[in-house]
């Protein structure tokens, strides 16, 4: 009996034990998480109250650069290549005579052509006075006049063969690599050179189709080119009379000076492209920005609480983005620890 009364009384103290060890281990965990904070606790949050500004809208984008003309130089007529009068990579005149291709054969037909002109020209001659005296019928002397006229265009054409054969520079430009040499059999099919118009070039670009009526001809446009630093500027002088309908966009072009010869065809451009100036404009850190699926939303502080909000947001900077509805003058912005707040989180704000 007395066995069974020790059992019994070392099972309550073992569950006495138990149930004390329970109370001070959850009394520790609260004590910890009053110190450490939990997630009823407020976080510390940065923010800045919203004002209106009057904002540049300018939009970036990316074009490539093309040269004002180019072409390639190519023999209209085949032959021999018997003399070649530029150099390689230089500037040459509008009207300069590039290559020469042997015209020998062409001046012995030239020739030919025009003894036979001539012959015919008399037998129009004579068929007329022939004709005037009723010894010939009329029949005749349009055959004759049709023979001579038939000449004359024989002539004609062998005469703008010949001019075909002394090609020149439709327009002045750098001409690039050539492809032949002297002695070298050519053909219309064979490239000779390129001739590249660099003192002015083209700048093309896009845009989305929602800003088409904020871009006019004669706008200024500023744009950089990988490795440099400088600032360039071009005008705007064409646009594209329909939006892209694959890509929902408009097609742009402008032109630039280029003196100096630094730009080269073929390269990629930065583009700024100045739109309407905005006034009273909020304009907030890209920081403050959460991408979400459905757009893009923001925190506000309401009442040491964060609020949700969406927004719809345009045009940016390299710190800032423009915003057209959702935020108002007026409001606080959380503008760090956003992206751990949920909507009503409990916030300590401090105002930048």
């Amino acid at each position: 009996m007395k066995v069974k009364n020790l059992i019994y009384a070392l099972l309550i103290i073992a569950i006495v034990g138990f149930i004390g060890y329970r109370v001070l281990s959850n009394k520790s965990k609260n004590e910890e998480s009053k110190k450490f904070g939990d997630k009823d606790s407020p976080t510390i949050v940065t923010g800045i109250v919203l004002k209106t500004a009057t904002f540049d809208n300018n939009l970036s984008l990316s074009g490539s650069i093309d040269a004002n003309e180019q072409i390639e130089i190519r023999s209209e007529v085949s032959g021999i290549v018997e003399g070649i009068y530029f150099t390689e990579g230089t500037y040459v005149n509008k009207g300069q005579v590039l290559f020469k291709v042997n015209d020998i054969e062409l001046k012995a037909q030239l020739r030919q052509a025009s003894t036979k002109e001539g012959l015919t020209a008399e037998n129009e001659r004579r068929a007329k006075l022939l004709l005037q005296k009723e010894a010939i019928s009329q029949e005749e002397f349009d055959v004759a006049r049709a023979d001579h006229a038939s000449a004359q265009a024989q002539t004609q054409l062998i005469k703008a063969q010949i001019a075909k054969t002394a090609v020149k520079a439709p327009f002045s430009g750098k001409i690039g690599l050539r492809s032949i040499s002297p002695g070298t059999y050519i053909t219309p099919t064979i490239l000779v050179a390129k001739l590249v118009n660099t003192g002015k070039l083209k700048i093309t670009f896009s845009i989305p189709e929602k800003y088409a009526t904020q871009v006019r001809s004669g706008s200024v446009i500023d744009f950089t080119v990988s490795g440099s630093t400088k600032i360039y500027k071009a005008k705007i002088y064409a646009i594209e009379p329909e939006v892209e309908v694959a890509t929902r966009t408009l097609q742009i072009r402008a032109i630039a000076e280029n003196t100096d010869g630094k730009l080269l065809p073929g390269t990629f451009a930065d583009v700024k492209l100045p739109l309407d100036i905005i006034k009273d404009a909020i304009v907030v850190p890209s920081e403050a920005i959460i991408p979400v699926k459905d757009g893009k939303k923001v925190f506000i502080s309401n009442m040491g609480k964060a609020k949700e909000i969406m927004v719809e947001a345009t045009t940016r900077t390299d710190a800032s983005i423009l915003i057209l509805s959702g935020l108002k003058a007026g409001d606080t912005l959380i503008t760090s620890g956003v992206m751990s707040l949920k909507n009503d989180s409990p916030i300590q704000l401090k105002i930048k």
